[in-house]
């Protein structure tokens, strides 16, 4: 195993760690409530790397070392077969379609149903492509979200004060003590159970800010057989986190 340590240091910020496919940067962390070294991957397959209070570089070296192959299976397993490139493929809605970048500088990007698929066609060239589908994206979110939050706020009695999408790495929703809702922009790649499922969570968070049983009662009072989407969410959200 091979460092390349970017930073000076006792400890540094991050090293590059070779593993058999390739380089792969690993960020350094100190906190001060951990016990241990411990290495895990984001949502997004980011490795890091948290060292604890009182910790040493040469113990933590000694630890990634141990733990080569454990990363380099994880990495393996984040790894997502979507891209947002000429050729690539995305999910929409739970539906994967083919993508297309087409040579013209206006218009919007639409869908197209073919024999093998749908093929969603992003006008202006593979330069812009995945800004204006990822704003495409966006909007579709935007669109599923408003929609499926206004019944669910009607459901629960309550009132949402605004509603905001977000590019978190790590979470799909949140919602705050001033009752706005923010939303991971991706849930539009997810089945629409599963987009709904968040919206309600989130909603019934205006009513309950915690995950105590009362929350839980909110959420089935206006999505009843919510574990499903809850479910599909724990096996397979990592995925939909690494696109983009």
């Amino acid at each position: 195993m091979g460092f390349s340590i970017f930073k000076t240091a006792d400890i540094p910020d991050s090293v590059s760690l070779t593993l058999a496919r390739g380089p792969v940067a690993v960020s350094i962390r100190h906190n001060a409530r951990a016990k241990s070294y411990r290495l895990t991957v984001t949502a997004r397959g980011e490795p890091v790397l948290t060292i604890p209070k009182g910790g040493r570089w040469r113990e933590a070296e000694a630890f990634l070392d141990r733990n080569t192959g454990w990363l380099e299976k994880r990495l393996i397993r984040r790894t997502t077969p979507y891209a947002l490139l000429d050729g690539g493929r995305v999910p929409v809605r739970g539906t994967e379609h083919r993508l297309r970048a087409l040579d013209i500088s206006r218009g919007t990007v639409r869908i197209q149903d073919c024999q093998d698929g749908p093929v969603l066609l992003v006008p202006g060239g593979e330069a812009h492509m995945r800004r204006r589908l990822i704003d495409w994206l966006k909007a579709e979110a935007r669109a599923d979200l408003d929609a499926r939050c206004a019944i669910h706020a009607a459901n629960l009695g309550v009132q949402i004060a605004a509603i905001k999408l977000r590019d978190q790495s790590t979470r799909w929703g949140s919602c705050s003590s001033t009752r706005t809702l923010s939303f991971n922009w991706r849930l539009v790649m997810a089945p629409p159970h599963v987009l709904d499922y968040v919206a309600a969570h989130e909603v019934a968070h205006i009513l309950e800010m915690n995950h105590a049983p009362a929350f839980w009662a909110q959420v089935e009072r206006t999505l009843p057989g919510y574990g499903v989407a809850k479910s599909w969410l724990k096996h397979h959200g990592a995925g939909l986190m690494a696109i983009g």
